[in-house]
């Protein structure tokens, strides 16, 4: 029966696709937008019977496109409701770190494990990233998707949205001494305020040292953590019932504000980076996982809802705490958890990795200059440090190709066209960034030998379940 309201849905909105793009003119646009309003009503009854909250993300995705396309006006009073759901979100992430990441440590007492887990992670994080710099390098290559475009002026009369920042803003190249010094917070709720992730597991790395190291006098402080945690997994399954509506009003703004026409414009290099992450998902974490004899189709199910989340709000940090519930769930221990999701914000950017090399190489294909291999070593080899540490920085990406333009003699002005699309881009970014670090969960309790060991928390099972 579900299946029946299913296909019959997409097969609507593929005609209403096609007979507004075929047929010109008030007649053929309003039969569009019926067939097209049709399908999402068969799709809501499709998500009444499925009663799940990734069923009613797609209606919401599909809803809001809609929304968009046809109501643009509208669409853009409605981001106030995507703000809404990412202040939420924000205000878990902190708090559910610390929770999970104490208890973890200190419940589980294994001081050895926690180094056996950083040294892991580490060595994880910097083979896949250098993976992901090096295929969107090739698909760059392959496609040449820069070559040919016109170079636009710095200060145009037609500014792009986003456009704002001049060559003189551009931020200097990040310092590993400045980076090393940032990991460490001064001030903990500082650090939760201002979401550093990096900061809020690094205190709470040593403050589940010190807990452990005090043994049984410690223990009412440890259960203190754990029911943070519990509670922090509970708030998550009470937010995610405002998911839907905030990624249909996420994606409806997004089109609103760039319209289908930005597709058309740069199309070829918004491709090239799809398939790019199609690359990096078929060529590194399918293997990964077949390495690991983990299922691809159960990992595929268990961060479809949090790669949605992060996808139609174009940050990944929106789907983190489901993530973490969801791998919990999926058998991966709540101490690995706690430890390599956070870090790999700031350690295992995939997504970013793919799209710094894939821009900076478009870039000065853009700009007419011809790069050797030497010079593109060069590139990936720099943005393996100026990648790491940015998580939680607005447009941080953005920011580091900058400074990778400036410190390599490369043109500035060129990034102004990737501006415009940017945020079509981005969902993608941030998916991939999301779903790399869950991979990478997956890969530590593995090779840890924890995976699957653990009986998982009723609380995180209620709201995978959800």
């Amino acid at each position: 029966m579900e299946k029946g309201l299913l296909w019959p849905a997409v097969g609507l909105l593929v005609v209403g696709t096609v007979v507004a793009a075929m047929q010109h003119g008030a007649a053929g646009h309003l039969a569009g937008v019926v067939l097209r309003l049709a399908a999402v009503v068969l799709l809501a009854a499709f998500a009444l019977q499925r009663r799940t909250i990734t069923a009613w993300i797609v209606v919401a995705m599909v809803a809001g496109i809609e929304l968009g396309l046809d109501a643009p006006k509208l669409a853009l009073e409605t981001r106030f409701l995507s703000d809404i759901f990412l202040r939420l979100i924000k205000t878990i992430v902190g708090p559910l770190i610390l929770g999970t990441l104490v208890s973890g440590m200190a419940g589980h007492g294994d001081l050895k494990g926690v180094g056996r887990m950083a040294w892991k992670s580490l060595v994880y994080f910097e083979v896949v990233t250098t993976l992901a710099l090096v295929i969107g390098l090739v698909a760059i290559n392959v496609t040449k998707a820069g070559v040919g475009m016109s170079l636009p002026q710095a200060q145009g009369s037609e500014a792009r949205p986003g456009a704002s920042i001049s060559v003189a803003s551009a931020p200097a190249m990040i310092k590993w001494t400045d980076f090393v010094v940032h990991v460490f917070p001064e001030n903990l709720p500082k650090s939760l305020m201002e979401g550093q992730i990096l900061q809020v597991s690094v205190f709470a790395v040593l403050f589940g040292i010190a807990l452990a190291l005090l043994g049984e006098r410690g223990s009412p402080m440890v259960r203190w953590f754990e029911l943070l945690a519990e509670v922090m997994f509970k708030f998550t399954n009470i937010v995610m019932y405002f998911a839907p509506v905030a990624v249909g009003a996420a994606l409806a703004y997004t089109v609103a504000l760039n319209g289908v026409g930005v597709l058309v414009n740069l199309g070829k290099l918004v491709l090239t980076y799809y398939g790019a992450l199609g690359v990096l998902a078929v060529g590194v974490m399918v293997p990964v996982l077949m390495i690991c004899r983990v299922s691809v189709k159960g990992f595929a199910k268990a961060v479809a809802e949090p790669a949605s989340l992060a996808f139609a709000t174009s940050a990944s940090e929106a789907g983190l705490p489901r993530a973490m519930e969801m791998m919990e769930a999926f058998g991966v221990p709540r101490k690995v958890v706690a430890f390599v999701i956070p870090a790999g914000y700031s350690f295992n950017m995939d997504g970013a990795a793919v799209y710094l090399t894939l821009a900076a190489i478009f870039v000065a294909q853009e700009a007419g200059m011809h790069l050797g291999l030497r010079e593109q070593i060069s590139i990936v080899l720099i943005l393996m440090l100026a990648s790491k540490g940015v998580s939680g920085v607005p447009r941080a990406t953005l920011m580091v190709l900058m400074a990778t333009a400036t410190s390599l003699g490369l043109p500035p002005e060129p990034i102004f066209v990737i501006l415009g699309i940017d945020a079509v881009m981005d969902m993608g970014r941030s998916a991939a960034n999301l779903v790399g670090n869950c991979l990478a969960s997956v890969v530590v309790a593995r090779w840890e030998g924890v995976f699957g060991t653990e009986r998982v928390s009723s609380v995180v099972l209620e709201g995978a379940a959800e």
